[in-house]
């Protein structure tokens, strides 16, 4: 019995300390954390003169200097950690040691770069290039472009080009049109027999090669399918190459698909000529 007592004295006792340290614990939690408080000091003039000849550290890493004046530093600054600046930042030069890594960088006002790298450049708003542009990629442009000067391009690949107003075109040096071949269907009975016709060029230009056989007939020489088919029947134009051509009273029978070089009357038999052609929509 005595033993028994004094075990359930002890297991009261520890309910009572455990009861007092959760109830501390308690009251502990629902008190306001304590503001910490900046120490405040003055910087006179002997200290500023200590500071100016040689190196001196001041106050701690949980201290804050704040000066309310302006402050010029005449050598170099070294930030160990990160550099925050609330306002702007007014320089004549910025030079780093290595390279400047910003994720984001807002310039609100007129900004000159003599070099700089731009992985990917998006601009919202309108952009002025006062000197030469080099770009060693595409660019990719989704709205309009409008150029008011000269535009040097070594390759230009234009799905649509459109002149407005009273624009010209000026090509100061050759114009070549490459382009799919067309299809071809030779029709031997006008030729001739031994009479063969071969087709080079592209939708837009081009050139029928013709060479008769013997007894050629009135008819069609040769018709051409375009590679690609026109919205609507284009116009054709056709220069004859050689006398042979012009002695055939040649003329064009033409639909959106294709065109045809044809001739009013017999051409000359076993004769080598050909038919130019130039086509636009």
């Amino acid at each position: 019995l005595k033993r028994f007592n004094l075990y359930f004295l002890l297991f009261v006792f520890i309910v009572i300390i455990a009861g007092a340290i959760t109830i501390v614990s308690y009251l502990n939690s629902k008190k306001a954390a304590p503001t910490p408080s900046i120490s405040t000091q003055e910087l006179n003039q002997d200290t500023l003169k200590q500071l100016q000849n040689s190196d001196a550290t001041v106050g701690g890493s949980g201290q804050t200097l704040t000066v309310q004046g302006n402050a010029i530093f005449a050598g170099q600054i070294l930030a160990k950690n990160d550099l925050g600046v609330a306002g702007s930042i007014v320089t004549n030069s910025l030079r780093a040691g290595t390279e400047i890594t910003v994720p984001q960088i807002t310039v609100s006002a007129k900004s000159n770069l003599n070099d700089t790298q731009i992985a990917n450049l998006q601009v919202s708003g309108s952009t002025t290039v006062q000197g030469p542009l080099t770009l060693q990629r595409d660019l990719n442009v989704a709205g309009t472009s409008s150029f008011n000067g000269p535009v040097t391009i070594g390759q230009l690949n234009v799905t649509n080009l459109t002149m407005s107003g009273n624009s010209s075109l000026r090509i100061l040096n050759h114009i070549a049109f490459p382009g799919a071949s067309p299809g071809r269907s030779v029709n031997p009975t006008v030729l001739g027999a031994g009479g063969s016709a071969t087709i080079g060029g592209s939708d837009t230009t081009g050139t029928i090669n013709i060479s008769t056989g013997n007894n050629p007939t009135p008819g069609c020489f040769a018709r051409m399918t375009f590679s690609q088919k026109f919205a609507s029947e284009p116009h054709v134009i056709v220069s004859p190459v050689g006398s042979a051509a012009a002695q055939a009273q040649y003329y064009v029978d033409r639909d959106a698909s294709g065109f045809s070089i044809c001739s009013a009357n017999a051409a000359p038999a076993r004769a080598v000529f050909a038919y130019d052609y130039f086509i636009t929509q």
